[in-house]
């Protein structure tokens, strides 16, 4: 029987699951689609329940077709998001996620004027921002505080999920410095007079780090999912840092892209770096350091078109590369959901400009493929101006898998991209980290890089011009964009809440 280890990840709009041999040839995966919940505009959430059922569902179908002995189990997910739960971990609420819910801007104000924006910074590695749990927790205290007085536990999905298969409470490093301002990156430690003061009733897990075994799989587990009893399972960790994990991008100088829902970046540096652009955060293995940004846009868009056009997006591709660069004289703004880096700005909305009656379905979709390379142009910028130092591009994630997407960033960015062998996602660096709690892995042979795209250098003069107009486009309509944002927020309280299904994050 084939020796293995098994990767489950919690995304956006999906959850992944993988089983991998040691060598790192994967023998089986399996996807189940969800929605998140969009209650009121800012507002994202999601039941938990879905992560607990997917979990089993994706561990049961993997195990029934496939035989294998599974050594360890590696787990991640979207974050940082709160899950507020009971003493007995029952949750209380549905999960707040990541840097795409917004509803935490009165706390921040309210934090950065308590403990000083920039003393926050220092001692957390980031700022305050959307993607700041600290925050949210701050939110439901002030919103929900019946709710906030019986909480006493957080979980973050990969936290979940280690605690729905072992029953320990724990969480890892890297989650746990994007809980901004409740860890502090020099200490590698919760800071506890800001703890205190947040939320004093909640008993904050033990921290380790991602790839450290967390527990084994209790009985109960087993008999829910299919996996042995004792089986070992890791502290997993974020999506977006496993999947750099994932595709050998966590040297110095090494920056992960991943193509999704939303478009990620996480460059490793030599060490900590602060901006008030980025996040500052600890990395995935013990002791190191990222600068990261993150769109709260990009593969959303395109999935917004496809749906307006009734199209799909292999057509919508082909229309694309039809489409000159320049999208024939079409400039974007990729806000359709704020912006997080480096702009920082929830109430950013998307802005497109020079529309024509000649322009086509392929102009808009080339358009909104640009839109997000010079978004990551803006936020590669940003991460050198801090201190960073990209001197690899690796790219991961789906948009990753055609040509069209990567080479417009390359073009634009004038950066080559690495592109792996396996862009499974984040189920892949999970399985990696468990694999490498019981055995000797070697990652580059397990993800060998496949090709390298390379930038055409004649467009660089285009792209150069379009660059200094995107940033002029974004000041010009700020203002504009905010009041218009207000007119959005007007929520009626009879409105029923909306679903919004994602392509794969």
């Amino acid at each position: 029987m084939l020796r293995a280890v098994l990767g489950v990840d919690i995304g956006t709009s999906s959850s992944k699951g993988v089983l991998v041999t040691l060598d790192g040839r994967v023998v089986a995966s399996a996807v189940r689609e969800h929605r998140v919940d969009r209650p009121r505009p800012g507002w994202v959430e999601m039941d938990s329940e879905v992560w607990s059922q997917e979990l089993e569902s994706l561990t049961a179908q993997l195990l029934a077709t496939t035989p294998v002995h599974v050594l360890a189990v590696g787990v991640s997910g979207m974050g940082p998001c709160v899950l507020l739960a009971d003493s007995d971990g029952h949750p209380l609420r549905p999960a707040i996620l990541y840097g795409v819910d917004s509803r935490a801007t009165a706390q921040i104000d309210r934090l950065n004027a308590r403990y000083g924006a920039e003393q926050i910074r220092a001692r957390c590695g980031s700022g305050l921002s959307s993607q700041a749990a600290g925050a949210k927790i701050a939110w439901v205290g002030d919103v929900e505080p019946e709710l906030f007085h019986r909480a006493r536990r957080i979980f973050m999905p990969s936290s979940w999920l280690v605690y729905q298969l072992t029953g320990q409470y724990v969480l890892d490093h890297q989650s746990a410095s994007q809980c901004t301002p409740l860890y502090d990156v020099d200490a590698y430690e919760w800071y506890e007079p800001w703890v205190g003061d947040i939320c004093p009733d909640l008993e904050l897990p033990p921290l380790n780090w991602p790839g450290d075994i967390a527990g084994v799989v209790t009985r109960d587990a087993a008999d829910r999912t299919g996996l042995p009893v004792g089986v070992p399972v890791i502290t997993g960790t974020v999506d977006a840092w496993a999947e750099a994990l994932s595709v050998n991008a966590h040297s110095v100088g090494d920056l992960m892209l991943m193509y999704g829902t939303t478009m990620f970046l996480v460059n490793t540096v030599q060490e900590k770096l602060t901006s008030p652009y980025l996040w500052g955060t600890v990395g995935a293995r013990p002791y190191t350091h990222n600068l990261a940004g993150g769109m709260a846009t990009s593969g959303a868009i395109t999935a917004w078109l496809r749906d307006l056009f009734g199209s799909d997006f292999a057509a919508l591709s082909r229309l694309a590369a039809a489409s000159p660069p320049g999208a024939d004289g079409l400039l974007m703004l990729p806000y359709f959901a704020g912006e997080r880096t480096p702009v920082m700005d929830p109430q950013a909305r998307g802005v497109l400009v020079g529309l024509s009656l000649s322009h086509t379905r392929g102009d808009l979709y080339r358009a909104a493929l640009e839109a997000t390379g010079l978004g990551v142009r803006h936020n590669i910028d940003a991460i050198e101006e801090a201190g960073g130092d990209v001197r690899r591009i690796v790219a991961v994630g789906g948009g990753a898998q055609g040509q069209l997407w990567s080479q417009i960033v390359c073009d634009i960015t004038q950066r080559p991209q690495s592109i792996p062998t396996h862009t499974i996602g984040a189920c892949f660096g999970g399985a990696l980290l468990a694999a490498e709690s019981v055995s000797a892995v070697s990652i580059a042979a397990w993800n060998p890089i496949r090709a390298v795209r390379e930038p055409r250098p004649e467009l660089a003069g285009l792209y150069d011009h379009l660059f200094a107009a995107y940033l002029d486009l974004y000041s010009s309509t700020r203002s504009l964009a905010h009041e218009l944002a207000a007119r959005q927020g007007a929520w009626m309280p009879n409105a029923a809440p909306e679903k919004d299904t994602e392509p794969s994050r």
